[in-house]
C-alpha cells in the first residue's frame, strides 16, 4: 500500500466498522477452529499497523501472537500500537521454519502480491500439520475502483478461484464464503455510480451513526454465516483451511 494508507490505517483501524467485522469474523474462525491439543502461536501474514494482533492477544488467552509486514512503517506503527513481536518480511518468503505455527491470519493482503500461489505456499510450510489458515481477500474483477488503486491491489478473487488456488497448496477447506453482502449495493453505488476524481482509498473515518449501522450490519452477516450457511455474493472472498495432520491426506 502507498504510505498515506498506512498513516489512514493506524487512525482509523481500531474504531472503523469494516474492521471491527472482518476482525470479529476471523477470531471466531480462530476459537472455534483452533485445536486445543496443538499448541503454538498465531502469525498475522500481513498485519499491517496491528489492528488484528491488538485484538487477537486477548481474545486468544494461552497463545501469542506474531507479525510480519512487508512495509517498515507499518511495522513501525504496529510496534507503537502495543505489538512487539512484528518484523519486516513478505508473506512470499516467511521468515520462519517449517511447521512453526498452530495457525495463520491474512486478512486483505494476498490481493496485494503477484506470487499469490507462492504466499500460499509459505503460509501452508510455516503451519504444524493440523494448524488453521484464516484468510479474507477482495473479490470480484468486475468491482475494481479508485480503492483497489490507492491499495495497490494486484488482483481481485471469486469463491472458486481462491478454494482452488488453497487446495491446490495442499490444503483441505473447511469455510469458504463472500461476505459484505448487505453492503455490496453500497459499495457499487460509491465506487462505480458515484465515484469522484479525488477519491482514494474508502479507509477513512464515518460519522458514528453510520458506523454504527455498519457495525449492525456485521455482526448480521457474522450470525447468517453461523446458522444459515455462505452467503451468495460479496465485496469480500473469506476462506477458512486446514493443513491435514500428520499421516492424513487431503480430502
Amino acid at each position: 500500500m502507498q504510505t498515506d494508507e498506512y498513516l489512514k490505517l493506524a487512525e482509523v483501524e481500531d474504531r472503523m466498522w469494516y474492521f471491527q467485522g472482518l476482525h470479529a469474523l476471523a477470531l471466531e474462525a480462530l476459537r472455534c477452529g483452533l485445536r486445543p491439543d496443538l499448541a503454538g502461536d498465531v502469525l498475522d501474514a500481513g498485519c499491517g499497523t496491528g489492528g488484528f494482533i491488538k485484538r487477537a492477544l486477548p481474545a486468544l488467552p494461552g497463545r501469542g501472537v506474531a507479525g510480519i509486514d512487508f512495509s517498515p512503517l507499518a511495522c513501525d506503527l504496529a510496534r507503537q500500537r502495543g505489538c512487539p513481536r512484528v518484523e519486516v518480511a513478505s508473506i512470499t518468503e516467511l521468515p520462519f521454519a517449517d511447521a512453526t505455527f498452530a495457525a495463520l491470519t491474512s486478512l486483505d493482503v494476498l490481493v496485494q502480491v503477484v506470487e499469490r500461489e507462492r504466499a500460499l505456499a509459505e503460509f501452508f510450510r510455516v503451519l504444524k500439520p493440523g494448524g488453521l489458515v484464516v484468510i479474507n481477500v477482495a473479490a470480484y474483477k468486475w468491482l475494481w475502483s479508485y480503492h483497489d488503486d490507492s491499495c495497490q491491489t494486484q488482483h481481485r478473487y471469486t469463491r472458486p478461484e481462491l478454494v482452488a488456488q488453497t487446495r491446490a497448496v495442499g490444503f483441505v477447506v473447511e469455510q469458504a464464503t463472500y461476505r459484505n453482502f448487505l453492503t455490496l449495493p453500497i459499495v457499487v453505488a460509491k465506487r462505480k455510480l458515484f465515484r469522484r476524481a479525488t477519491d482514494t482509498s474508502d479507509v477513512k473515518p464515518y460519522p458514528e451513526p453510520v458506523e454504527a449501522a455498519f457495525r449492525g450490519i456485521m455482526a448480521a452477516e457474522r450470525m447468517w454465516l453461523r446458522h444459515v450457511g455462505p452467503m451468495p455474493a460479496g465485496s469480500s472472498v473469506f476462506l477458512v483451511a486446514r493443513k491435514p495432520a500428520a499421516g492424513k491426506g487431503q480430502s
